[in-house]
């Protein structure tokens, strides 16, 4: 071989080495040094990652409050799959985007002004573009058995169209409980998919309800359906919250609420239920009621949104005569204080003291009871509702131990101008007036008046559900409790496990409710309370048949802009049965009933006409339905067969004290 073709092979081989030396660092620097980048390049192009939907935490009843009854899940709230419905318009050729929108178009039932920016979905220059939200298994199924046919002899790929399953807010019972649970918005946080809370529990255990997305590859190529992918991580659900509240029980209470309330032809009305011995709320009905899957309905009318509000924490009222049994327990407290003291108590509960002189220092006007008393006791007091008897001991009370220390009483034993902690937004501390404090107007809140109008229930503002609590420590034997709507709150993991963040049934939360009031003192105030509702009593109408009840009734004209609104009037009825161990205490609220007499009833607008039949029917049901048996098996209306005078409850107790009020008011 010539000396010069040798030496042109050996260049050409030199040229080709240099040449394959470049290509292995090439390949050396896109599979090595940038090896992950043109990966994700890669996976970019024929993968792309969505993801995947958890469940929001729900909320479950409480089915253990009936004995006997083995507890089950029964939830008020569904997490339903439901399905987002998507387009790659990259991917579909533009002379079938017409004819795919029609299709579509006709099976989606959208509005007319929709129908514009659905179709402009396809003409975006996009790989994915969201058409439609929450639609049902049912519809996705018949879209897609269309859709893989057209696909297929069109030769477009499968997965232009899909679908991104998600999870929607579903109420098996309706409008049920719907104040207390609240919703979610249908929109979602983009980012995290985080539902956004309208209120209620939904809002106050929002961080405990919200889960956490997971991760699903899935392949971009006509062979692969997008139902199908790699799991990259799993999601994580909510935390389920299981409540106090029983589904029966609050059903009853929504069902005699509504009846009660539309009888009396009032504007709204609530009522609580709750345990007296734990706090936990066994039922919290409001009518008219608020349904959460109607929720944009409510909140674009503000003639409804009123309705989305929990008022028996948000609404703070004066109490009217409920206050009296309080302010008469408070003076017998202030007995055993003196007592310890060595000093004279301030007044004897059995004793007659004179109610005919109706003049209180400060007061421009004397105070005045329904009817005339001379004297009265105690129980006479409470069971005829006086205004001059609990105004007389408060001035005794103010005298021997001061404003502050009655101030203070209602404060610490019964809870007034407190927040009540219950596990819900909004909720008001009332208003308990300070001495030496002002008002915004400059006008001082507490005067020499203001303890007398206090202690039948004006110049005092509180909720349903601090009456409640107030009256619950005179049922469960003196001890302030905590109230919750919350027995447990339990989070499930991926892997299956479970773990309790949150255990409000341990006996040691009960245990450390403070002792306020003692035995003796309750024992007074309950037998005065056993007489309201028996005749003579002012709230007859609340007598549960067959069992024993005691109770207050309370009527109030409405505070409106720094004065009373002429013939608008709050009325309650708050009581508890059975009286020995009660079940339960219940307060009923009635908002504006009508005003006026009803010849052989009474005033409507009175707390004993209005919100004691109430009371009565949801007692009663709550009691059968909890399987306690009556007892007071005689204690029937007189017409009933199963009544007995001489065998029913209370009916000596009752006649002894008619005779006694009779002898001293002749």
């Amino acid at each position: 071989m010539p000396k010069s073709n040798l030496k042109r092979l050996l260049w050409v081989a030199l040229g080709v080495f240099f040449l394959f030396g470049l290509l292995l660092i090439q390949f050396f620097k896109l599979q090595i040094i940038d090896g992950d980048k043109w990966v994700q390049e890669g996976r970019k192009q024929h993968y792309f990652i969505i993801k995947e939907p958890f469940k929001r935490g729900t909320f479950y009843s409480n089915t253990s409050i009936k004995k006997g009854h083995p507890e089950k899940s029964q939830p008020f709230v569904l997490e339903v799959e439901k399905f987002h419905l998507y387009i790659d318009p990259f991917s579909i050729p533009d002379e079938n985007r017409g004819a795919i929108a029609d299709q579509l178009l006709a099976v989606l039932n959208l509005s007319v002004e929709e129908q514009p920016h659905f179709r402009a979905q396809f003409d975006s220059q996009s790989r994915s573009r969201k058409l439609a939200m929450w639609l049902d298994r049912d519809l996705r199924d018949a879209i897609l058995t269309w859709w893989n046919g057209y696909a297929r002899e069109n030769e477009i790929p499968r997965n232009a169209l899909f679908f991104i399953s998600d999870y929607q807010r579903s109420y098996p019972y309706s409008k049920l409980l719907g104040q207390v649970l609240h919703t979610v918005q249908l929109q979602k946080d983009e980012t995290t998919r985080q539902a956004l809370p309208t209120g209620g529990l939904e809002l106050y255990f929002d961080s405990y309800l919200q889960g956490k997305q997971g991760k699903r590859r899935l392949m971009r190529s006509p062979r692969n359906s997008l139902e199908i992918g790699e799991v990259i991580s799993k999601p994580e659900n909510g935390a389920d919250i299981y409540l106090t509240i029983n589904h029966v029980l609050q059903a009853i209470a929504e069902e005699e609420l509504e009846k009660g309330v539309k009888k009396v032809k009032a504007a709204s009305g609530w009522a609580v239920m709750m345990n007296p011995y734990t706090g936990e709320i066994y039922a919290l009905a409001q009518y008219p009621f608020f349904n959460p899957e109607e929720y944009t309905r409510y909140f674009n009318d503000p003639r409804l949104i009123e309705n989305t509000k929990v008022k028996a924490i948000t609404d703070a009222n004066e109490p009217g005569s409920i206050m009296k049994a309080l302010t008469i327990t408070i003076a017998l407290l202030a007995n055993d204080v003196l007592k310890a003291k060595g000093q004279l108590p301030i007044f004897d509960p059995d004793a007659k003291m004179a109610t005919d002189n109706s003049r209180f220092p400060g007061r421009s006007k004397p105070l005045t009871d329904t009817h005339f008393h001379r004297f009265l006791n105690m129980n006479m007091a409470v069971q005829k509702s006086s205004n001059i008897y609990p105004a007389r001991l408060v001035e005794k009370i103010i005298e021997r131990l001061g404003n502050m220390w009655y101030r203070n009483a209602l404060e610490t034993v019964f809870g007034m101008g407190m927040k009540t902690g219950i596990e819900l937004p909004a909720e008001s501390a009332g208003v308990l007036p300070m001495p030496g404090k002002l008002h915004p107007n400059g006008r001082p809140e507490w005067s020499t008046p203001t303890p007398f109008s206090m202690a039948m229930g004006h110049n005092i503002q509180v909720t349903s559900l601090q009456i409640l609590i107030a009256y619950a420590a005179i049922a469960n034997g003196g001890y302030h409790v905590q109230p919750t709507l919350v027995r447990k709150i339990i989070k499930t993991l991926p892997d299956g496990t479970e773990t309790i963040l949150l255990d409000n049934t341990h006996p040691d939360r009960a245990a450390k409710f403070p002792k306020v009031l003692d035995e003796k003192t309750l024992q007074r105030i309950v037998t005065a309370l056993r007489y309201v509702t028996k005749p003579g009593g002012t709230s007859r109408r609340a007598d549960i048949p067959g069992y024993t009840e005691a109770g207050k009734t309370g009527t109030s004209m409405k505070a409106i802009a720094g004065g009373y609104a002429n013939n608008l009037y709050v009325s309650s009825f708050v009581g508890f049965a059975p009286v020995e161990h009660p079940e339960f205490v219940l307060v009923v609220t009635v908002d504006e009933p009508w005003y006026g007499y009803i010849p052989g009833i009474g005033l409507n607008h009175h707390g004993g006409t209005c919100c004691a039949p109430i009371f009565r029917e949801i007692a009663r049901r709550s009691l059968e339905y909890l399987g306690i048996p009556p007892d007071d098996p005689f204690g029937y209306p007189v017409a009933d067969p199963r009544y007995n005078a001489e065998k029913a409850k209370w009916v000596k107790e009752m006649r002894q004290l008619q005779e006694m009020y009779e002898k001293w008011n002749k």
